[in-house]
């Protein structure tokens, strides 16, 4: 399975590709688009589907994950990367691709087994689980892949759990 893990956000949205099965996954591609933050909204939002299209185009996944805004901290940039977080799920169906949505705190505790790490955690439990020399770069890109992991420790799980219930 290939999953396309996307950071939204409306100045900087991550993404990284991860193909594999389970706790068996491998690095594909990752990276970062990048609009000027002094561009009208309206017009960052056409160039992220843009560009975010191009890459659904090129790896083909067979899903896209996306993390949902964090809302405690400010609502208003919240609601900015609600509208990223649109475009995600908009590129995704345009291609009729399923996604999935996960809250910060699920994907950290899918990824480092602990709902409350730091990012720096997260970032190195990337980096370990694709057995990578470095964390990748720019920090949108490894949370970006972070997404993308949850959601194969996810489907690995649910899984494990169908299984579990078949045999009894």
């Amino acid at each position: 399975m290939k999953i396309l893990g996307i950071d939204p956000g409306t100045v900087v949205m991550g993404w990284g590709v991860v193909e594999g099965e389970g706790t068996e996954l491998a690095l594909v591609d990752f990276g970062a688009i990048t609009v000027n933050e002094k561009s009208p909204m309206a017009e960052r939002l056409n160039r992220l589907f843009i560009e975010l299209q191009k890459i659904v185009r090129k790896h083909q996944p067979d899903c896209v994950a996306v993390e949902q805004p964090f809302v405690a901290k400010n609502v208003r940039t919240a609601l900015a990367i609600g509208r990223a977080q649109a475009i995600a799920i908009l590129a995704a169906a345009n291609q009729e691709i399923p996604c999935f949505e996960y809250t910060p705190a699920h994907i950290k505790q899918r990824v480092a087994n602990y709902g409350a790490g730091s990012k720096e955690q997260i970032q190195e439990m990337v980096r370990l689980q694709l057995g990578l020399a470095e964390i990748p770069e720019p920090n949108d890109a490894a949370d970006a892949l972070a997404v993308a992991i949850c959601h194969a420790q996810e489907v690995h799980l649910n899984d494990l759990i169908t299984r579990q219930g078949e045999r009894q």
